[in-house]
């Protein structure tokens, strides 16, 4: 049975609803063991509160919590009791096969570098999000927030970390992997677009379709979109917001509703050597029933030998990162 970790006190609305949402997903799927990292006491509390047996859990007690806004390097070093903390410990020596928090994501990156470590051969790890389609398959792109800058090389990377996941969450047999830019021919954009579709062009294990521009990042040309994490956070944060402002002048629709976060859970940290995802702050019960979803099916696919496999194999050791 599979043990996916949960950080009870990561979120707006901890630890109530990462409780809810854990004890949601337990009662779903019987093969699925969780581990509650936080205060034990709070937790408990809660159990009773919302009449939820908390024999269902296997509760971790952690003596302090990172806060949404503490910086994430200094809190993570000088918190090694919070519930982020020990959850990574655990996921480094194998006690539990994945790890999810809503709470403060740059504590989330900090945790997986420092203590599971980059998988060899990457340099950067990233996040990544769900893009809405009108078929069956949403797309993915990455990165969104966790590398700014960037080289070529790191899209690279990207590139075959997007692949992997998405062929082996989605099912899909050589997802088609395009680059953002601001025009589809190969000699439009900036020197750095420029020279990274020309490193793209050559790497094996993806299957590259090329320039993606803006308008086409909805469409079906392509299942996996690389951009640097300033441009995919700028994506990601506008969407955001005009989902909201539609939603709260009444607009409803199937599609627009397919924006709304909840449906999806969180944001794989791809390049590290476990399965790790962060939630968004404000998520509920339902989204950590998908967080953990997300996990477990991360863990089943095997994605983290198979991400190791195509790095090993596909991409040239970089003398500096």
């Amino acid at each position: 049975m599979m043990k996916i970790g949960v950080d009870a006190m990561g979120g707006d609305f901890a630890p109530l609803e990462a409780i809810k949402g854990a004890s949601s997903a337990a009662l779903i799927h019987s093969d699925i063991s969780i581990v509650l990292f936080g205060d034990k006491n709070a937790i408990e509390a809660v159990c009773i509160q919302e009449n939820l047996n908390a024999e269902t859990f296997e509760i971790v007690d952690c003596a302090t919590r990172i806060e949404m806004g503490e910086h994430p390097v200094k809190a993570f070093s000088s918190k090694q009791d919070s519930s982020i903390a020990v959850g990574f410990r655990y996921l480094a020596e194998g006690k539990i096969d994945a790890f999810l928090s809503a709470g403060n994501t740059g504590a989330m990156l900090v945790g997986s570098l420092m203590t599971v470590k980059a998988i060899p051969g990457i340099d950067r790890p990233c996040l990544t999000t769900v893009v809405p389609r009108l078929n069956n398959y949403p797309g993915l792109l990455l990165d969104v927030g966790a590398n700014a800058d960037c080289k070529p090389e790191h899209l690279q990377q990207f590139a075959i970390l997007g692949s992997v996941f998405y062929g082996a969450v989605n099912k899909v047999e050589n997802p088609k992997v395009g680059l953002l830019n601001i025009g589809e021919e190969e000699e439009k954009g900036s020197i750095f677009t420029r020279a990274t579709h020309s490193l793209l062009k050559t790497t094996g294990g993806i299957n590259f379709v090329g320039n993606i521009e803006g308008r086409d990042i909805f469409g079906d040309n392509c299942d996996v979109i690389v951009c640097d994490g300033f441009t995919g956070n700028v994506i990601i944060k506008v969407c955001e917001g005009m989902y909201y402002r539609l939603a709260k002048r009444g607009v409803q629709d199937e599609y627009l509703d397919k924006f709304n976060f909840k449906h999806y859970g969180g944001s794989s940290i791809l390049g590290v050597n476990a399965p790790v995802i962060v939630g968004h702050g404000i998520s509920k019960s339902d989204t950590f029933v998908k967080m953990i979803e997300l996990a477990a099916e991360e863990v089943s696919s095997g994605m983290i030998q198979k991400i190791k496999d195509a790095v090993a194999t596909h991409i040239k050791p970089q003398a500096t990162a």
